[in-house]
């Protein structure tokens, strides 16, 4: 177990982007205000022992004046038997008269504590920490986080806050809790009003690309984008200065919301922004860096922080040109020279809540498919060809209709013509009429569910074979499928369901 203070989690944190190649070794002796040879001896060690080249070497040896086991065995055997009753000055004294042993009187105390006999104090002091230097140049690092807190009104909200670490230069905003489209919005802000800054230090939180969500991160995806590396601090005291700044707003800022009788976001957004940050934090707690040269780079005219602050997703093409999001099909309006089919679309999420498609970065014409409307009392097969024929109407297209809801022309047009002769429950197929002459028969059918749900765990290709060996019939492996869907045993779960349920009836 290694235990480091903040400026070793910072070091660890940066010479291991260094040994990535995310961080060149320039940036790391200008981030940990080293020298180029020693960022190379890090990471040489680095190479070598891995973390525990922060470790320094005398860690874990026995100091030289250590007092030996036997005396502390010996001093406590009579603490708890002879001096049982003696403060410790008291008892440090009596040892050295009576006992001819020498020991301070703090160390008397450790030891002490060890058996027990003094009482300990109800709030422990929090471990001391070396206090890190700030970056030497504005731009150079921020830290970002968010703290949950009864800011205004009844409610908890979260304020998600900016800060630069040279300067204490600060942009935060209130949110009604920590999420990615929060700190986009904060990120974005700070960056039109600064510029592009090098990296961003944060805790370790799904958001920023933790463990929980290390492959699919917004943020991280937006400043990898931007050219912005992430570093993750191992603790809350490493990126102390953004813990701070929350200490003094929750000081500060809540007291001052409710003299104002504040009680909504907007107001207390308002305040923080025009009020509170100009008049009290930006006199009176921003510092000048001490390199007057600003490591904040102006925005390229080729970035567009509207089409990279935002939420990404992808989407794959259909056969028809449609794609599926929210729970909502969208057909592509856009004239296309190619098919895009199994091509995959770009949805940008704005800040805002709308979204837009692209592909090849171009900005896609989309309208929403209007599902028709489910009528439940007829039964599944009856509401299938309800709404394809429908969908027929709404595209005024019977030939996509049909593509669409998977049935020929000739169905839709024969099911419409029984729709408007004799009502919907014509469209129901009853029983005593002939099966279709390509659709295998009932005893067949009946055997391949039989089997399936005796062995729910085989595959289509496996119940092909064990009906070829148990009744010598040759079905082939699309059929099964087909019956699977229609009988609702597409899926192995469902199938060992269905199964399980019937071992269970009586």
């Amino acid at each position: 177990m290694i235990i480091m203070d903040s400026q070793s989690q910072l070091t660890v944190d940066v010479i291991a982007k260094v040994a990535q190649g995310k961080i060149s070794i320039l940036n790391a002796s200008k981030l940990l205000n080293k020298s180029r040879r020693t960022i190379e001896r890090y990471l040489s060690r680095y190479k070598k022992d891995g973390i525990r080249f922060v470790v320094h070497g005398n860690t874990g040896r026995a100091p030289a004046n250590k007092i030996p086991g036997t005396l502390k065995r010996q001093v406590q055997s009579l603490i708890k038997e002879k001096y049982y009753d003696f403060n410790l000055q008291h008892l440090a004294d009596m040892l050295e008269v009576v006992e001819s042993i020498q020991v301070k009187r703090e160390t008397l105390r450790s030891w002490a504590h060890d058996i027990h006999h003094v009482k300990r104090a109800k709030h422990r002091r929090s471990k001391v920490r070396r206090r890190r230097e700030r970056m030497e140049s504005a731009g150079l690092m921020l830290q970002m986080d968010g703290s949950p807190h009864l800011w205004f009104g009844d409610n908890k909200s979260c304020l998600i806050t900016i800060i630069d670490d040279a300067t204490s230069d600060i942009h935060a905003e209130f949110f009604p809790s920590e999420t990615t489209v929060g700190c986009m919005k904060v990120m974005k802000a700070y960056i039109k009003k600064r510029g592009l800054f090098k990296t961003l230090y944060v805790d370790r939180a799904g958001i920023f690309g933790g463990p929980k969500r290390c492959n699919f991160s917004q943020m991280q995806r937006a400043c990898k984008e931007l050219g912005i590396e992430i570093i993750f601090a191992n603790s809350p005291q490493g990126k102390g200065r953004v813990e701070r700044a929350f200490d003094t707003f929750q000081d500060r800022l809540v007291p001052e919301l409710r003299l104002a009788e504040i009680a909504d976001m907007d107001s207390a957004n308002d305040y923080l922004q025009n009020v509170f940050i100009p008049d009290y934090w930006l006199p009176k707690l921003t510092v000048n860096a001490k390199n007057i040269r600003s490591e904040f780079k102006p925005v390229p005219k080729y970035i567009d922080l509207d089409a990279i602050c935002i939420q990404k997703e992808y989407r794959k093409i259909r056969r028809d040109h449609t794609f599926s999001f929210s729970n909502t099909m969208y057909t592509i309006d856009s004239p296309l020279r190619h098919s895009i089919v199994n091509q995959k679309v770009e949805i940008r999420k704005q800040l805002d809540g709308d979204f837009a498609a692209y592909f090849a970065d171009r900005k896609l014409a989309i309208s929403e498919i209007k599902e028709p409307s489910k009528l439940t009392e007829y039964g599944e097969e009856v509401q299938r060809k309800l709404d394809a024929i429908k969908l027929a109407e709404a595209l005024g297209n019977l030939s996509e209709a049909a593509r669409i809801s998977g049935c020929s022309r000739e169905s839709i047009y024969n099911n419409r013509r029984l729709l408007e002769t004799q009502g919907p429950l014509a469209l129901k197929r009853m029983y005593g009429i002939p099966r279709h002459t390509n659709r295998i028969d009932q005893d067949t059918e009946d055997k391949i569910i039989t089997l399936t749900l005796e062995k729910p765990h085989l595959t289509q290709i496996h119940i092909s074979g064990e009906m070829m060996k148990r009744y010598n019939i040759s079905i082939s492996h699309s059929t099964i499928r087909n019956i699977w869907v229609r009988e609702k045993l597409n899926t192995k779960v469902l199938r060992i369901e269905r199964a399980e349920a019937l071992e269970k009836t009586p």
